[in-house]
């Protein structure tokens, strides 16, 4: 459940009024384990919800309204992650003006979702009983995650979908529960997840960053625009990069990595208040490199063959450019994780852009979380119109309070 957000400079950005949306209606939400608007300072850090045990969680699945049926979507059979692609790739997260839309490739979906300890029975569709077309999706996928001095088994929930047509059947309410209840049943009782839209409470916000890699195409496209006083030629020009790095010893992750990555990963991440913490399994899986879905990117020190000092790493989520004569995708990289030892932050990040230009992409995107702050600037990122807030479910920060981006360490999909 992500945000989506465009590189229009220009546009007014509102700050979020809490105590005005302390006002709204949130029906479904006042229902569920979540920090709420109207809470005090008064709250104590920890769970929600009284304790439970899998006995008191319900066996059945929830009722759904009679033309549906739930399905787990196995997404090791080719047909069916088509079938969750093309669900998203329709139906899933478009900017405000509907101009681009997520495209989450079936690969980019399994790497996700077929992780380590993954259930299958956490990849959950809704099908229609008559012609078992999938019209709704939520998927769940283990993680640990540190919220400061507590380290918690949660779920990170991911891909909260539902057809067009059928929004007025609240059927997403529906699916939140059962993944809820399916989740709760292998005795998890906290999750994690992200929306672009404000709901009861966030413990985080952040905001999207964009640099360009192709403004020529970014610009014919509407995903951004030129600036005042400034020509498409002096465009190009200021946001030309070269075609080799500059680290040496800069190189693609390799398996024999895994140890000392999953090391690095964990020792910077410790320094947050809201970081996962990577078994290596993990590591293996997340910090790979599979073409267009995710590139993982070690430096090895040139006086210690073997050892790995730096990490940067990005994936790929195209956008359909919806209704435009000639472009049909935007190629987009988002930074995932980045860890320094050896060599400045900017320097790394750098040179993750000059690896994404010359992979064919058009636009390299960031979270002003962890450090990114520090580089945005310099390396001619540009604010986005986006949000992403970031939620806990059945889990509340003490004092009702929220942590700043700077102390996020957790990027999901």
């Amino acid at each position: 459940m992500e945000g989506f957000s465009s590189a229009e400079v220009g546009r007014k950005q509102c700050p979020v009024d809490y105590k005005r949306q302390a006002k709204d209606k949130y029906a479904f939400w006042e229902t569920q384990p979540v920090a709420q608007f109207r809470e005090g300072s008064e709250g104590v850090e920890g769970p929600i919800d009284a304790p439970k045990t899998v006995d008191d969680v319900r066996s059945e699945p929830y009722y759904l309204p009679e033309s549906f049926e739930w399905s787990i979507c196995n997404l090791n059979d080719d047909a069916v992650a088509e079938e969750v692609y093309e669900l998203l790739s329709n139906n899933y997260v478009e900017d405000d003006d509907s101009m681009f839309r997520f495209k989450y490739s079936a690969n980019f979906l399994k790497w996700c979702l077929l992780c380590p300890g993954h259930r299958l029975e956490w990849l959950v569709g809704v099908r229609v009983k008559a012609s078992q077309k999938l019209v709704g999706f939520i998927s769940a996928i283990p993680a640990h995650i540190r919220v400061r001095d507590n380290t918690v088994a949660m779920v990170e929930i991911n891909f909260l979908c539902v057809h067009k047509k059928l929004r007025a059947k609240r059927l997403a309410p529906l699916l939140i529960k059962e993944i809820t209840r399916r989740v709760n049943k292998c005795n998890i009782w906290q999750a994690a997840y992200t929306a672009g839209v404000l709901l009861p409470k966030p413990v985080a916000t952040c905001r999207y960053y964009h640099r360009s890699l192709n403004p020529r195409k970014l610009i014919d496209v509407g995903f951004s625009r030129l600036a005042p006083r400034m020509t498409m030629a002096r465009t190009i020009k200021l946001y030309k990069l070269p075609e080799t790095t500059f680290t040496p010893g800069l190189r693609e992750c390799r398996p024999d990595d895994v140890q000392q990555v999953t090391k690095l990963l964990n020792k910077h991440l410790g320094v947050y208040k809201l970081a996962p913490k990577f078994m290596p399994e993990e590591a293996a899986h997340w910090f790979q490199n599979i073409d267009d879905v995710i590139n993982t990117f070690v430096v090895e020190s040139p006086s210690t063959p073997g050892h790995v000092t730096d990490l940067v790493s990005f994936y790929t989520l195209p956008s359909s450019i919806l209704g435009h004569p000639q472009h049909t995708e935007l190629k987009a990289a988002y930074l995932y994780y980045v860890v320094v030892s050896s060599v400045p932050l900017r320097q790394l990040v750098f040179d993750a852009l000059v690896l994404a230009a010359t992979r064919g992409y058009d636009v390299f995107n960031a979270l002003d979380l962890m450090q990114n702050e520090t580089f945005l600037r310099e390396l001619k990122f540009g604010q986005g119109d986006g949000q992403l807030h970031y939620y806990l479910y059945n889990w509340r920060l003490g004092g009702g309070c929220s942590i700043s981006p700077q102390d996020v360490g957790l990027v999901l999909m």
